[in-house]
């Protein structure tokens, strides 16, 4: 076995048992899609009037709507999530034996990304399911169909938080950059109602939501659960992943940036 699948494995492995350990965290991450689920669903589903509308071409429910998007609030969350592990491990020592690994540093963030994305689209899985148990149903192919969807967005939203874990200094700054990022990117995007009905309203709400990554990688889902591909999300989708992938590259760097006297000490 080569060293950088024994490194694969024991980071990803790493990540898992800390999500087992934490079981409140679990929880969370089911109980806050489920209850936005049933308010929204509540609250919107008659004032938004959903009809004929692509993708889907048929009438749909308000319920089937958001579900996507609350896949990705899963994995925006399960994201920011990681990267408040990063910043811990950096404070304890952890993230810099890490990165001293005579390993490409470009893989053991990589390694890190992969094992959060699996969380992610565990969590978003045992949703689907839930739902399901609510009889809030999609295509039974779109089920597995949406599988490269979910881990194409998780692992631009965890590069995400892995870039924004790069720049933060210490760890009781990171809640108020969450907040900071987390809502304004979920709720300027589709994934609680349409950009058509954004639109309706305002012509600069539309266009700040339809520049959102968070957006795409909703799109993404959503069309892919309904057994189709959208090129355009998927492309958005693709080169976010990269930018912050690139970023949070260069934010590691232990010769630059912000982490120059942080690693060193």
């Amino acid at each position: 076995m080569t060293p950088y699948l024994i490194a694969f494995r024991a980071i990803v492995w790493r990540e898992a048992l800390r999500f087992v350990h934490q079981r409140e965290r679990f929880l969370a991450a089911l109980v806050r899609p489920l209850v936005w689920l049933l308010v929204f669903a509540a609250g919107f589903r008659a004032a938004l009037g959903l009809a004929i509308t692509p993708p889907y071409q048929t009438y749909i429910t308000y319920e089937t709507y958001i579900v996507p998007g609350l896949c990705g609030m899963i994995l925006l969350f399960n994201g920011m999530q990681s990267a408040l592990s990063l910043v811990y491990d950096r404070e304890t020592g952890s993230m810099r034996l890490l990165l001293t690994a005579p390993l490409h540093r470009g893989f053991l963030l990589f390694s890190k990304l992969c094992g959060a994305t699996f969380i992610g689209v565990l969590q978003c899985y045992a949703f689907l399911f839930i739902a399901w148990l609510f009889d809030i149903t999609l295509p039974p192919l779109g089920y597995l169909a949406a599988l490269p969807a979910l881990v194409m967005s998780g692992l631009m939203l965890g590069a995400l938080g892995l870039m924004l874990s790069s720049f933060i200094k210490q760890l009781e700054n990171f809640a108020g950059v969450m907040n900071f990022v987390i809502f304004p990117m979920f709720f300027l995007s589709s994934a609680l109602y349409p950009l058509w009905k954004m639109a309706e309203s305002s012509e600069l709400l539309h266009d700040i939501c339809a520049l959102n990554p968070f957006t795409h990688a909703v799109e993404l889902i959503r069309f892919a659960l309904y057994l189709r591909l959208e090129p355009h999300a998927l492309l958005w989708t693709g080169l976010s992943l990269l930018v912050f992938g690139t970023l949070a590259l260069w934010g590691y760097d232990p010769g630059r940036g912000m982490l120059r006297g942080k690693l060193k000490g």
